[in-house]
């Protein structure tokens, strides 16, 4: 029996690159580190906010390759040099990523307080109306 996906459905045509993008997101899942919220700030304007503490600017890299917003984190351990009693706080790299829609743009980010503000902006489209001519036969 053939898997039955919502892309090979027969009212859906062309829609096989949504599908790989629903997969590519599922794979994509990190667990919880680091926290992030995503919220509307305008109509056409989203900001996704992640929980950074410890780490600077110099240790973050955002990147957008093929509709694929990456968040990387890296941090220097120092500890060689220091001797815990009590290690809470770990240094560790992370890795998030966001698919996003076609349309939508990174504006930029900037750190405050821990966190990592990235700002996104959503073009509108233009409604277009195209009349086909039937040829007869």
């Amino acid at each position: 029996m053939t898997k039955v996906t919502f892309a090979t459905h027969p009212f859906l045509l062309g829609f096989d690159q949504l599908e790989r993008l629903v997969e590519r997101t599922a794979k994509a899942d990190t667990g919880g580190y680091p926290p992030y919220n995503i919220e509307q700030t305008t109509d056409n304007a989203f900001r996704i906010t992640l929980a950074v503490a410890g780490f600077a600017e110099e240790d973050l890299a955002i990147t957008v390759e093929d509709r694929q917003l990456m968040v990387r984190g890296r941090q220097s351990d120092e500890a060689d040099a220091r001797v815990f009693l009590h290690r809470g706080i770990a240094a560790r790299q992370f890795q998030r990523s966001f698919v996003l829609a076609d349309g939508v743009d990174v504006a930029g980010a900037h750190m405050e307080n821990g966190l990592l503000h990235v700002d996104l902006t959503r073009c509108e489209p233009e409604s277009v109306v195209q009349t086909i001519e039937i040829k007869k036969g």
